[in-house]
Parts: C-alpha cells; sequence; structure tokens
C-alpha cells in the first residue's frame, strides 16, 4: 500500500456541510465501489492527520476518485477538506482499501442498501457502478438521515428512483421531515425494515453503512426479519469519522 499524490480537479457543495473532492490521480491502480482511500495532510512543522474517507464515485478509466467528506466541527482533517482545499491542490492518498464491503458486477442478487448520515456514500459508489455497467440487479436504497437538507446526492438519488425500476429510494427523517411526509419523524424501526426492504425470502445482500450504533441497530433489524446475518456487510465509523 503506497502513497500516491492525486491533483483536486472539480469540488462541489452537497449540503452546508459536506463537499465532493474530485482528485485525478495519474497512477490510481482502480477500484471496486464500496472501497476507501486514507488521506494525509502533513503542516509545514511535519506534523501529519490521516482519515479514511469512502469513495462516492464508480470506477472508471479517467483514474479520477470522489470524496465526499462530511465536515466535523472539532475535525483535524475534514475542514480543511470542506472548507479551504482549491482546485490545483495535491492531495496524498492511499488505497484503495478493503475488500468484504464492496460490491461487484457479478452480483445479481436483490441488493439491500441501508445508510445512516454520511454512511450514504460507499454505497452511492455502488449505485453509481451499477448503473456504469448497465447491471441490472435491484437495488433498494433505505436512508436515514436528520432533515431534508442533510440528504447527500439528493437531486440524483431521486432522479435515479423516479426513472429507473431498478433503483428504489426511501428516506426516513429523524428530526424534521417535509412537509406532508406519510412517516413522521423517527429511527429506522421494524415496521418499516418489513415495509421497505426486499423480503428474506430473496436472500438479497445487506448493505449497512453509518455510525456505529446505527449499524448496530439496522444489522439487528435485518437479522429479526429474516435476513441471514451472513448476508449482512456492514462498514461504521466512529466520532471522528473513520472508517471501522
Amino acid at each position: 500500500m503506497m502513497w500516491r499524490v492525486g491533483t483536486v480537479v472539480a469540488l462541489q457543495d452537497e449540503t452546508a456541510t459536506a463537499r465532493t473532492i474530485t482528485l485525478k490521480i495519474p497512477d490510481w491502480p482502480g477500484h471496486i465501489a464500496g472501497q476507501h482511500v486514507d488521506v494525509r495532510l502533513t503542516a509545514a512543522d511535519g506534523y501529519s492527520a490521516v482519515r479514511s474517507y469512502s469513495i462516492a464515485s464508480a470506477p472508471n478509466a479517467e483514474k479520477r476518485v470522489e470524496l465526499t467528506v462530511e465536515r466535523l466541527p472539532n475535525g483535524e482533517v475534514s475542514p480543511y477538506l470542506t472548507q479551504d482545499v482549491a482546485i490545483g491542490d495535491p492531495l496524498e492518498v492511499r488505497g484503495p482499501i478493503g475488500g468484504w464491503f464492496v460490491w461487484r458486477p457479478e452480483q445479481i442478487e436483490p441488493i439491500q442498501l441501508v445508510a445512516g448520515g454520511s454512511g450514504i456514500v460507499p454505497l452511492m459508489a455502488m449505485i453509481r457502478s451499477r448503473a456504469a455497467v448497465g447491471s441490472a440487479a435491484k437495488f433498494r436504497l433505505l436512508y436515514s438521515v436528520r432533515e431534508p437538507e442533510a440528504v447527500l446526492y439528493r437531486g440524483e438519488l431521486q432522479a435515479l428512483s423516479a426513472q429507473n425500476r431498478f433503483v428504489t429510494l426511501t428516506c426516513a427523517y429523524t428530526r424534521v421531515a417535509p412537509k406532508d411526509w406519510p412517516r413522521p419523524p423517527g429511527r429506522i424501526d421494524n415496521a418499516l425494515i418489513e415495509q421497505t426492504t426486499w423480503p428474506s425470502k430473496l436472500v438479497p445482500t445487506c448493505y449497512v453503512c453509518g455510525p456505529t450504533s446505527f449499524v448496530e441497530s439496522a444489522s439487528r433489524l435485518l437479522t429479526a426479519s429474516g435476513n441471514d446475518p451472513d448476508k449482512i456487510r456492514t462498514e461504521r465509523f466512529g466520532p471522528t469519522g473513520d472508517r471501522k
């Protein structure tokens, strides 16, 4: 695993606190949807900080990697990446990392994605990869988020869900829901799992990503609804945003 230097070629604000950074990495070896990278920032005095961020983009021949970063109030790395980094800046990255929490184009079974907050990022890479290769695998996404303004990739997700019968989206708002939303604000529960996820008899592969407490709760609910624990793949992150 070696460090590579990428160049920032595009920046896109996703929400008030989240930004997508597109890097061009000339010697990038390629990645699989669901993998992540380490990003290293080094100060003038030699102090360095490393954080892990999931890749949001589908694999591509242009050797471009998109990272969507959520700003943490007391973070060492995320404030710089979401507020200060500029087009043309170099960034050190190491990866791709991970081989279990991934979706591969040869998978044809139903796919259940469950995201909490910025846990949508690696799952978005899977959705984009599915579209890029023209897979016929059917995806469902259950996305738990605080409020409508916090939804990442909102326009893209809505368009995919509206136009593509192979990808469906259900949002669960935990604090503030849109006017006339059919479900009051609240956490994902057994009823929502039963109503919106694939029936366990179809033996879907489930990918769950988000904060540790969210991942543990969602995994328990999926298991309680009849899903095989061996078919539930999880990725979680702690208060620093590091992937676990």
